[in-house]
């Protein structure tokens, strides 16, 4: 396969490696998990939340021993491969394309005396660095939204898996009904043209071999989070603004706005997609 990415992978890279993105990421939306959070109050805490989510995944997969390989694709500061590391004993192939997060994801790894079951590779997952038929399970968290070629990631995925692999995700989407030119803000903020939705994704990895097991609709979490994440900006915004521009805080909370508003009128999706290929 081509070694050539899709334009927003690239400006993926330039925006995680950004010193306004990883200082707020970091600070604001989850510490070492920067994905939507699973929560059980509107008041819980965006960590634990987040943290729920990790441990919700790792939940449904099934026959994860420490002879397991999982790889993690978009794996950010790798919180979630440090918690299958460490409550499984699996290996795991954390890939990501921000070296800002690989670097601190390392630095982690080797303080939880983990850096011997982790490997973390500078990388993107449309070009995913691993050779084929060699990992047990694929993993993501809210990172394939970013590809602006979505059928080559799972052509990828795929590749990497063994038979009977297991590849479970969650990814920010729009609905399956959702009207046209509605998003185009969203889009337009995170440099795409289009989002996934429940649909697509059964469709494509379906055609590719791949069985469904279990996918849970958890829309209200997309909604729930990113408007946590507006209320933990607003009370700590000028703390920030000494790590942070004003501009990128700013442009922060109307894309915020935006996501909240989409996910309210129905437009947005998200969830926890577990497909197994076939043997």
């Amino acid at each position: 396969m081509s070694k050539t990415r899709s334009n927003a992978v690239a400006q993926a890279e330039a925006y995680y490696d950004s010193p306004d993105a990883d200082s707020f990421y970091f600070t604001i939306w989850g510490g070492e998990d920067i994905h939507i959070g699973m929560y059980e109050s509107d008041d819980e805490a965006i960590v634990p939340a987040s943290h729920r989510n990790d441990e919700t995944l790792a939940s449904m997969l099934k026959g994860v021993t420490k002879d397991s390989v999982v790889l993690d694709i978009g794996a950010g500061y790798g919180g979630a491969a440090r918690h299958l590391a460490k409550t499984r004993g699996c290996k795991v192939i954390c890939v990501n394309i921000s070296e800002t997060q690989n670097r601190l994801n390392r630095e982690l790894n080797r303080k939880a005396g983990l850096d011997g079951r982790i490997e973390v590779l500078h990388g993107d997952f449309e070009n995913i660095p691993v050779e084929p038929d060699s990992v047990d399970i694929v993993w993501s968290q809210d990172a394939i939204l970013h590809s602006g070629n979505r059928p080559r990631v799972l052509d990828e995925v795929q590749r990497v898996l063994k038979p009977g692999g297991q590849f479970i995700f969650t990814d920010p989407m729009q609905a399956d009904d959702c009207p046209e030119g509605v998003l185009q803000p969203i889009l337009d903020r995170i440099h795409l043209e289009t989002l996934g939705s429940f649909g697509f994704y059964e469709k494509e990895l379906s055609a590719r071999g791949f069985e469904k097991l279990e996918v849970i609709d958890m829309t209200h979490q997309l909604r729930r989070h990113y408007w946590r994440v507006g209320q933990e900006l607003e009370a700590n915004y000028e703390r920030l603004t000494k790590g942070v521009s004003t501009d990128y805080l700013d442009n922060m909370l109307k894309g915020l706005e935006r996501w909240v508003d989409g996910a309210e009128k129905g437009w947005l999706a998200w969830g926890v997609m577990h497909y197994r290929l076939a043997k």
